[in-house]
């Protein structure tokens, strides 16, 4: 492909694009496909000779399009967001075309001084303390990782390591395999699986602890495990806070786990994937309290700020820790201006040794939209959510399961779980829209979250109207079997609150 074709097959990828994305509401949400329709489409084989760029667009529109999960859907409600925006897409087509791997300052200074400034205007952004900054006196600042699972992994790695050399200082007499056999951290029942999965990456076991009632893990429970740890010879390493559990978006006690950690001199890091947006508003303030007291925090922009995955922001108190617990030299990887400068060589703060020109996409986005413009985004998932929320409240059949938070509605029907999975079996046949359930203390509840690259109100409606309808025609099917069958006792109780609930508020 030459130049000239790349021109034709560049402006027709970018028009399918445009299309797809201006047209996502003609699509059902979720494909109509069933495991291994691609291998049947698809040769089994590579072909020999090269095809015109018309037929493979041509084919991606064909046999990919029919098995995508529509995530930039507005009737897409299901995890929490991966957002795009045109300006991200831009930036993502730039960074492809140069084409540079920036594990060091010498392989594209722009790579790694552009990284310094888009994390230390994100910091702003967010009014995070001022010691997160690239920019301030201390050894803190920030680095774009791939997700929040590599930058939970990165300070469960880096705190252990800091927690074996430490304990060595002051433990001689024991070898370091009977330290690393002691090691321990802590979580939440309520964090997300990359949590466990970094400590089994890690070799430390990962204590997840049980949250109160609403969901929230507290210092007065770190305390106690951490207790009970030390008394049985365990060394205490890390504790992995969360703002905006998976579940139900709740929000640990940052300030009592860092009076803990402090006490014990445990790392403590906050993974904010979903909530650190909402650190922008005002009136969201309260999130933030504590953060000037945590060791390293994460929040993914391709979450709430309309940069396409994978980015996800990752701050660190003293990124000394990490650069001493990863660096590993070679004498291919140096360069004239090494040490020279209070620019970084971000290979020191991740897992791998290659890194992609994320910074560029951020850029183009902040640039583009502006403050006021992801602020105004944030605000507006908040705003359908609370549009949602009233919609659920008005109809006694439905109950909410936790508060609002942010843009996530957890609920459910009224009875028991069998009514849930039933509703959810239903809609998911359908594929009109798109939610996932959870469960905590035995109750099965479904969450509900503003997602799409434009959500607007009347979308909430349209999911609504599917949510409500589904239900009314699964408990008229219900009582229907029951007297059919003469099986009046099946016709339970919650049955007929819901029927007749119904029939009142219409």
């Amino acid at each position: 492909m030459d130049a000239k074709e790349f021109r034709e097959f560049g402006k027709a990828a970018i028009d399918f694009v445009a299309d797809y994305l201006e047209n996502i509401r003609d699509n059902e949400v979720l494909p109509s496909v069933e495991p291994g329709y691609l291998l049947d489409l698809l040769p089994n084989q590579m072909p020999e000779q090269g095809e015109s760029w018309k037929t493979v667009l041509s084919d991606i529109d064909r046999v990919i399009k029919p098995g995508i999960t529509h995530w930039q859907s507005p009737q897409m409600h299901a995890y929490y967001p991966t957002s795009t925006s045109y300006p991200s897409i831009v930036g993502e087509m730039l960074a492809s075309g140069f084409g540079i791997i920036g594990f060091s300052w010498i392989c594209s200074p722009a790579c790694t001084e552009l990284e310094v400034v888009v994390m230390d205007w994100l910091a702003k952004f967010l009014k995070l303390p001022e010691h997160f900054l690239h920019a301030s006196e201390g050894p803190g600042g920030g680095v774009i990782q791939g997700s929040a699972s590599e930058a939970v992994l990165v300070a469960v790695l880096a705190a252990r390591e800091q927690a074996v050399v430490s304990y060595r200082e002051s433990h001689p007499e024991l070898s370091e395999s009977e330290v690393r056999g002691r090691l321990v951290a802590y979580s939440s029942d309520q964090s997300n699986s990359c949590i466990e999965k970094a400590g089994v990456l890690a070799a430390m076991p990962i204590r997840l602890l049980p949250a109160g009632e609403d969901l929230v893990l507290r210092g007065e429970t770190l305390k106690k495990a951490i207790e009970e740890d030390v008394a049985s010879g365990r060394i205490p390493v890390i504790c992995i806070a969360t703002l905006g559990t998976t579940g139900t978006c709740a929000y640990d006690d940052i300030e009592t786990l860092s009076t803990v950690c402090e006490e014990f001199k445990v790392w403590l890091h906050v993974d904010a994937a979903y909530a650190g947006g909402a650190f922008a508003l005002e009136e969201c303030s309260d999130l933030r309290k504590g953060l000037d007291r945590v060791d390293s925090l994460n929040f993914n922009l391709h979450k709430f700020m309309l940069v396409n995955f994978d980015c996800s922001a990752m701050w660190l108190r003293d990124a000394n820790k990490v650069v001493d617990s990863f660096n590993v030299d070679r004498i291919y990887l140096k360069h004239k201006h090494e040490g020279q400068s209070q620019i970084p060589d971000f290979r020191h703060w991740q897992i791998p040794l290659g890194r992609r020109f994320r910074a560029l996409k951020v850029w183009i986005t902040f640039r583009t939209l502006g403050a006021e413009g992801l602020r105004n985004h944030v605000r507006k998932h908040i705003e359908l959510a609370k549009q949602f929320e009233e919609l659920v409240t008005k109809d006694s059949r439905f109950e909410l399961v936790a508060p609002r938070a942010l843009g996530l509605v957890c609920f459910r029907p009224k009875g028991d779980n069998e009514i849930t999975a039933q509703l959810l079996h239903r809609l998911m046949e359908r594929k009109k829209i798109y939610m996932v359930k959870a469960e905590h203390a035995g109750r099965q509840f479904l969450r509900f979250v503003v997602c799409g690259m434009d959500s607007k109100p009347s979308d909430i409606e349209f999911a609504w109207t599917e949510i409500e309808s589904q239900l009314t025609a699964l408990l008229t099917e219900q009582s229907l079997a029951a007297r059919k069958t003469g099986n009046v006792a099946d016709l339970t109780q919650h049955f007929k609150i819901h029927l007749n609930d119904h029939e009142k508020s219409q």
